[in-house]
């Protein structure tokens, strides 16, 4: 069934498939109660808002941006390459790839849960390859869609296991590109606490440890969403050191600044793994 509403919404205009996101957004907000305190409690945790009446605004923006996110994601994992790079009306610092890879130490793009993920890899993998570390469903049926929805050009992807991290290694030791999820929660014994605007998160160590090993460069890339469903723009931009988990929230948190009512905060980033000691 929800193959089937993927291949509906891939046939339908951008601007169609973010308006019915927004509706999408609305009835989350409405039918969701516990990811929507979720979503109020991270809000007001980033310190973004200064006022009751900013934070409720924040809340219906970033709702409609998260209906928008889940049917964007459903209909780009079925177009194909060519309609994706059609959305895409802009890179900025492109430059920051060309240096990296004349380095030929390998490549690790960092993409938090913000804007359209997907749309970047797609981008990166029209020129070079990249190895993408993602974390299998729960629910088996759905690895076919994924795995054929996100594997576009060259994209290959990386189970989150110590297979998957292989792959990683493997990518950069050849010089090329790797895609990670930073705020994603890590498994046990995978991570640090760390504060995330001003609250300890359960954060990984696997990003910063992959570029300590191999001295590869580490860009931060974010798809922007534009408005009206004209397409995205994707920002790239260069982060000094993630040598430590405090580092890479920050260089996070400062992703987020630029658009953050398409951040995914209804994801509980602030849970708490079962034998994960808390940072005191």
């Amino acid at each position: 069934m929800l193959n089937i509403f993927s291949k509906i919404l891939c046939n339908l205009p951008l601007s169609l498939v973010h308006a019915l996101g927004c509706l999408l957004g609305c009835l989350l907000q409405l039918c969701m109660p516990n990811t929507t305190r979720i979503q109020r409690s991270n809000l007001k945790q980033s310190g973004l808002f200064s006022s009751p009446s900013q934070l409720q605004t924040a809340m219906r923006r970033n709702s409609a941006e998260t209906g928008k996110a889940i049917l964007e994601t459903l209909a780009i994992w079925q177009w194909p390459q060519r309609k994706a790079l059609q959305y895409v009306h802009e890179c900025t610092n492109w430059h920051l790839v060309e240096k990296a890879l004349t380095k030929g130490k390998g490549l690790i793009f960092l993409t938090p849960h913000l804007g359209c993920f997907e749309i970047t890899s797609i981008y990166y993998a029209h020129h070079h390859p990249i190895t993408v570390l993602f974390r299998p469903p729960k629910k088996s049926w759905l690895s076919p869609l994924i795995d054929t929805g996100r594997v576009k050009g060259q994209v290959k992807l990386a189970p989150a296991n110590a297979q998957g991290v292989r792959m990683l290694m493997q990518a950069l030791k050849k010089g090329e590109a790797i895609g990670i999820l930073p705020d994603q929660i890590p498994a046990t014994g995978e991570g640090e606490w760390a504060d995330f605007f001003g609250k300890p998160a359960y954060t990984m160590t696997l990003a910063g440890k992959l570029a300590e090993k191999t001295d590869a460069a580490v860009i931060m890339a974010f798809g922007e969403r534009l408005a009206n469903g004209k397409g995205y723009k994707i920002h790239l931009s260069a982060v000094d050191s993630i040598a430590t988990t405090t580092l890479l929230n920050q260089a996070i948190e400062l992703q987020i600044q630029q658009k953050p009512e398409q951040y995914l905060w209804r994801y509980h980033r602030y849970k708490t793994r079962r034998h994960a000691m808390r940072k005191s």
